[in-house]
């Protein structure tokens, strides 16, 4: 940890009924409504930017939860570990801006360190996770730290994050403790939350892509006004050759 300092930093749409007018018309033979008369539907807003997020940390600290609450709103309570990388995809809309994120899931297993350690690069924030109810993952984020100093970026933004908050009974990593962690590090903000209760999941990630874009220099966003082209921070990195293909109903806890 020594390249960075210390002490720096849910519309619900009810049915919508058939007016009894269309069915009397429609009925009594009078005409539909032509193509013409439609209204057309417009082309979706392109986004604006896109950006690259990273979850690390130990292995079962619920990384791939947090991730599939902030994009499907869902959870899963028996789940399979992580392999090698999963990612998913979601548009947000912040500051009046249209920015679709890319989140990469990494397996916290040691053995696939090699293969995630090329996602740290392109990453323009990194949310490492610990599990408040188990001190070794807590004790595991100086190791992560080393990771992420060695591959990442000096410009990523940094966000700490203690899961697993619905099981306070069985916390075994004070708050304080993880306030003091962040304090040491430049630029880490701190958190905790539930992926379980969804408590929290929204804001890390959300509040993690307003500090990116308050580090973006004024002529990034002036730019992009001039532009028509979507705005990519940096390039989207390829998946290894060596990874399986990206998984669709296996979910980790």
């Amino acid at each position: 940890m020594d390249s960075r300092s210390v002490n720096q930093r849910r519309d619900r749409g009810g049915g919508v009924g058939i007016p009894v007018s269309t069915l009397n018309s429609s009925q009594s033979g009078s005409p539909s409504l032509t193509g013409q008369s439609r209204r057309r539907k417009q082309p979706p807003r392109p986004v604006d930017f896109k950006l690259q997020v990273i979850i690390v940390g130990s292995r079962g600290v619920g990384k791939t939860s947090l991730m599939e609450r902030f994009t499907d709103d869902t959870f899963c309570e028996a789940c399979k570990s992580t392999v090698g990388v999963d990612f998913k995809i979601k548009t947000v809309e912040l500051r009046g801006l249209k920015i679709r994120l890319q989140i990469w899931d990494t397996a916290g297993q040691e053995r696939f360190n090699s293969i995630t350690s090329a996602y740290y690069r392109s990453a323009k924030g990194i949310i490492l996770v610990y599990d408040l109810t188990k001190r070794e993952t807590f004790e595991d984020l100086p190791k992560w730290m080393k990771m992420i100093d060695k591959y990442a970026s000096e410009d990523a933004e940094l966000l700490l994050v203690g899961n697993k908050l619905d099981c306070e009974a069985d916390r075994e990593v004070t708050r304080q403790q993880g306030e003091k962690f962040a304090q040491q590090i430049s630029g880490m903000r701190f958190c905790e939350a539930s992926a379980k209760d969804n408590f929290n999941v929204d804001e890390i990630f959300l509040q993690l892509v307003d500090d990116i874009l308050n580090k973006m220099p004024l002529e990034t966003f002036q730019r992009r006004e001039l532009s028509n082209s979507i705005l990519s921070l940096q390039p989207e990195p390829e998946i290894p050759p060596e990874l399986p293909p990206p998984r669709s109903n296996i979910r980790c806890c």
